[in-house]
């Protein structure tokens, strides 16, 4: 069986093809709103893949603001760079989120986007990003499709097929364990939506 890692590597050449659908940049337009970003904000996008989230972002943060934009497939992020490379207030990185190499206090905003069952170790993944966080920051994980629909999503293929969101409770402490709290989840039909902010 492929691994993670393999798996979104090979993924990543038809990834926009299948992915990047005018449904999805619906979803988009009326769930970036509810990030509640600001102009000037530094954000960080885990698991950008081929940066679909990328466009929606820098239009949120501004000129005066940042994305940096991580993902731990060379083959996202080379299709990523060749999108989205000449704009001066992103930065691409190859980097997995477990790893986290930025000081602490460095972002006003991490936002997980269609990755978090993806991330083998959910503890040391929330405090990395809790810890490059500033003081009040929030945490959004975000999908555009429900829990039980990205079950059974993940089934399509092997080496995802057990990938899944915690459950709300399990959320909620994971969350709280890692120093986030004000923890809201909206999980319905099309949308998932956990946000937090650190302590």
């Amino acid at each position: 069986m492929l691994t993670r890692k393999e798996f979104f590597n090979r993924a990543a050449h038809d990834w926009d093809e299948k992915y990047a659908t005018v449904h999805l940049s619906t979803f988009l337009e009326k769930t970036v709103p509810k990030f509640g970003l600001r102009k000037g904000q530094d954000v960080l996008d885990v698991g950008t893949g081929t940066g679909v989230l990328i466009p929606y972002l820098l239009d949120c943060v501004g000129s005066s603001g940042s994305v940096t934009a991580i993902d731990y497939a060379k083959k996202m992020m080379e299709k990523c760079r060749l999108k989205f490379s000449s704009l001066k207030n992103l930065n691409i990185r190859l980097l997995n989120v477990e790893q986290l190499d930025y000081p602490p206090e460095t972002f006003h905003v991490a936002i997980c986007f269609g990755v978090f069952p993806h991330i083998p170790n959910k503890p040391e993944a929330l405090l990395q990003i809790n810890r490059a966080l500033k003081l009040g920051g929030r945490f959004i994980i975000a999908h555009a499709l429900s829990s039980h629909e990205i079950e059974i999503h993940h089934r399509k293929a092997p080496t995802v097929a057990f990938d899944a969101l915690p459950k709300n409770g399990e959320m909620k402490n994971l969350l709280k364990s890692a120093g986030f709290d004000d923890v809201s989840i909206t999980d319905q039909p099309g949308c998932y939506l956990c946000i937090s902010t650190k302590l």
